[in-house]
């Protein structure tokens, strides 16, 4: 039975989206280290350190991609340039271009810069040359030619009385150029790959730069002879010197020593004295543990690093476009961002108090995002890609199962909601494509694979006691207490009853099956969908399971005889999740066309259709308050719906009280006959036939065309535009056409047409008015020629009855008032 205290939801908003914002280019920090530029496709993405939010996205006008951009140092003018060779300035803080130029580079700009005084700005192009532009002044001051290649570094030595810019292209060579004579002075030789980074020492005549060749290099700018060559064993990205502080790490020992960072394939950052050429510190990460590819391109491979001296950290940029920001003390790791999901293959709420998103996306690593901050916490344990996650009901401890052929067990600490791997179990053939935890404790959880079984792991009593305090707790091994062949296709989905004693599984061989959560006994089987199943699912209220399919159908099952209670349909594609809500008499399902659906059971009907994606939504889920739910796409982003039909409700509600007292308000000024303010309210609650009561009410008084007239006119603009354009609608009614053509030629006669042209739709307007305004007008032509012939008729009718002496002096009396008002 119906618990009476439920209310049918009618609609989601979409609270929040975590999206991709970065994908790889440029990144760049403001000065005072509290926003993070970006280039995401055509866009410059600007992000909130602190709370991880996209405050703006400065977005080019002709939808071609960013190839470069830079922020110049006073953080007053951002730079872009695009691969349709213009360069355009921008106002970062409120998203307006102020120029745009051409910048005569023959191919685009792959590099930029601003010198430290902000007014000069150069970019090197793919043809080979540099160009230098003066901002303020907004010329080209310089054409730099004979670099070899892509220009892909320009720098700005730091002391701007030197005049001096360094540049390497795809020759491996530093160039040193005067800009007093547009020449180049020096050219520094010593790596053998591209050369990715060049800082300066605070004398000014000490550098180092940075390669792929795996060696940094030293650099005496006096001489212009290399002093050391460091060898770091890895291709460097960046090297950044570090601050003179006490405080930064390796300076334990030696505050003088003059310490550089860097970051590059190994994924890590490591800490260089450059007097001894001496590694004194190495960072160690979770996913060093194992041995780091060297090769270019390993996907932890850092690609960015920029200082944020003022908060006194480090920010890393990584192949997989994730951002990470360390502290410069001890080089422990503060906050993390996902610039990138790729796709999202499953989503679920997290945390006793759903403060968190776990999400599987196509990578071998879990994303775990607390909602509050956009900090994102990466799990690194399996191998292959992960295809499935389920949370335990209160919310500390959660599954995964993915392509490695294992699942792991990962709790939450409650202190700090670091996430550890507690367990680990390894059994099934193939990939384990579904996963599904008990309901009522932490005990066991369900496994289904593409080797056709499903396995059920006890969870020891240990897992669910042990408290994580933010120490890694020993790993413990899962073992398989049941197995058994379920179906003849690939297993896609698994859920547990809410009193653990059931299993259902959803299969592509287009049945689901019910089985004893004891020994995996099968109890029945689900047939009569057309297609497979994506989804299956308990109701947590009745003994009923929902399935979901490729034949675009959901449909109702009853446990106790297996039979199809009720089919909906409704989604033109596959639907791949299903959800109940409400205590189980609404559903919410998501398609491979993106949209998402919500049912009511009880009627059958879709009571509203969400469309929020551009892809399939292979993420469903719904929080514990049953008031928010989580979707996640193959088009890579996370959906936070909330539910809104309450605010709905209300808002109804309060305009409905409001009509009713503006209606009685109306009625007032009515009987108050105070017709200018009604006509005004009229117009304001934009209301055609209530403004049209007024014109009859005015028109009906014993000078109403000329109360009418005064009224009208005493109407702002905007209100006559309106009147205007309700004429229209009276005008198409025969009833209402006497009125209409009141205003009509009281508008006419007394506003000037330079007026009328500027109200907004008047060409439509004028459209509208003619037509049923010549159909007025043929009406009183007809109506007034047969007038005239019924006078004419009566006019005769009396002239046989009149005796003759009388016939002769009535005709001139009465046709001649007769020919005056046919005349009128």
């Amino acid at each position: 039975m119906e618990p009476p205290t439920v209310q049918f939801k009618s609609n989601y908003a979409v609270e929040r989206r975590i999206e991709a914002f970065y994908k790889g280019g440029r990144v760049q920090i403001n000065k005072d280290g509290t926003h993070l530029f970006c280039t995401c496709g055509n866009k410059v993405n600007i992000l909130e350190i602190a709370t991880g939010v996209i405050v703006r996205s400065i977005e080019q006008d002709d939808q071609e991609d960013i190839t470069c951009f830079a922020l110049s140092p006073d953080d007053e003018i951002l730079v872009t340039g695009s691969r349709a060779l213009l360069l355009k300035q921008w106002c970062w803080e409120d998203g307006t271009c102020s120029r745009t130029w051409k910048a005569i580079h023959t191919a685009p700009v792959s590099s930029m810069t601003f010198d430290p005084t902000s007014t000069l700005l150069v970019t090197g192009g793919c043809d080979s040359t540099i160009k230098i532009w003066d901002i303020l002044k907004q010329y080209c001051t310089h054409n730099l030619k004979g670099s070899s290649g892509v220009v892909h570094l320009v720098q700005f030595h730091p002391d701007m009385s030197r005049l001096q810019l360094f540049s390497s292209s795809m020759d491996y060579k530093i160039r040193i150029w005067d800009l007093k004579s547009s020449k180049c002075v020096s050219i520094l030789e010593a790596h053998y790959s591209a050369v990715t980074s060049l800082c300066f020492f605070p004398d000014g005549d000490t550098m180092i730069s940075s390669g792929r060749d795996k060696i940094c290099t030293v650099w005496d700018l006096e001489t212009k002879t290399s002093k050391r060559t460091v060898a770091v064993y890895e291709s460097v990205e960046v090297a950044l010197l570090l601050p003179e502080s006490s405080d930064v790490i390796g300076r334990e020992n030696n505050t003088e020593s003059l310490l550089f960072v860097t970051a590059g394939s190994k994924g890590i950052l490591r800490v260089w004295d450059a007097a001894t050429s001496r590694c004194v510190y190495s960072q160690s990460l979770p996913h060093t543990s194992k041995k780091v590819s060297e090769e270019e391109g390993d996907e932890h491979s850092l690609i960015h690093c920029l200082l944020l001296p003022n908060q006194g950290e480090v920010l890393t940029v990584t192949a997989e476009h994730n951002i990470l920001i360390y502290d410069l003390q001890d080089l422990q790791l503060k906050k993390q961002f996902a610039g990138y999901n790729d796709e999202v293959l499953d989503v679920k709420f997290l945390g006793p108090s759903d403060s968190h998103v776990v999400v599987a996306t196509n990578s071998p690593q879990i994303k775990v995002f607390e909602l509050a901050t956009s900090n994102c916490q990466i799990l690194y344990g399996h191998t292959e890609t992960v295809l499935a996650i389920d949370v335990f009901k209160k919310g500390l401890l959660f599954v995964s199962c993915a392509k490695d052929k294992t699942v792991r067990v990962w709790k939450m600490a409650k202190s700090n909601g670091k996430v550890t791997c507690v367990a680990m179990g390894g059994g099934h053939a193939n990939s384990v494509g579904a996963i599904s935890c008990s309901r009522l404790k932490e005990s066991f959880i369900v496994s289904g694979s593409q080797d056709l079984t499903l396995k059920i792991w006890k969870l020891p009593e240990s897992i669910s006691s042990k408290q994580v305090k933010g120490q890694l707790p020993g790993m413990e091994g899962l073992h398989a207490a049941c197995t058994e062949k379920a179906h003849d296709k690939d297993i896609n989905s698994i859920a547990v009853s809410p009193n653990d004693k059931l299993v259902v599984s959803g299969s592509q061989d287009k049945t689901a099956k019910l089985w004893s959560a004891t020994d995996l006994s099968l109890m029945g089987v689900f047939r009569g969908h057309k297609r497979g199943i994506w989804c299956a699912q308990f109701s947590p209220a009745d003994q009923v399971v929902a399935t979901s399919s490729a034949d675009g159908s959901l449909k109702l099952w009853g446990l106790q005889d297996f039979s199809c209670l009720k089919t909906f349909e409704g989604h033109d594609a596959s639907v791949l999740k299903i959800m109940f809500v409400s205590r189980g008499t609404q559903l919410v399902t998501s398609g491979s066309d993106g949209l998402l659906k919500l049912w009511t059971i009880k009627t059958n009907e879709c009571v509203k259709t969400l469309d929020s994606h551009e892809d399939k939504v292979w993420g469903l889920h719904s929080n514990k308050l049953d008031n928010a739910l989580v979707t996640g796409s193959a088009d890579s982003s996370i959906v936070l719906w909330k539910d809104v039909t309450e605010t709905e409700l209300a808002e109804e509600l309060a305009k409905k009280e409001d009509e009713i007292l503006k209606k009685q308000e109306l009625s007032n000024l009515l009987h108050e006959k105070r017709f200018l303010k009604a006509l005004g309210l009229a117009i304001t609650l934009d209301q055609p036939h209530t403004a049209l009561i007024v014109i009859k009410a005015i028109l009906q008084e014993p000078q109403g065309k000329d109360d009418l007239e005064k009224n009208l006119l005493r109407l702002r603009n905007d209100q006559k535009e309106a009147i205007l354009r309700y004429c229209t609608i009276w005008n198409t009614n025969s009833r209402n056409c006497h009125e209409a053509q009141c205003v009509l030629n009281i508008l006419l006669t007394h506003v000037p047409p330079d007026t009328l042209l500027q109200y907004s739709g008047i060409r439509g307007t004028v459209e509208a008015l003619i037509p049923y305004t010549e159909r007025h007008m043929q009406r009183m032509s007809r109506l007034l020629q047969a007038s005239m012939f019924v006078d004419f008729m009566w006019q005769h009718m009396r002239l046989t009855d009149l005796p003759e002496e009388e016939k002769t002096s009535s005709i001139p009396v009465t046709s001649r008032p007769t020919r005056e008002d046919a005349r009128a």
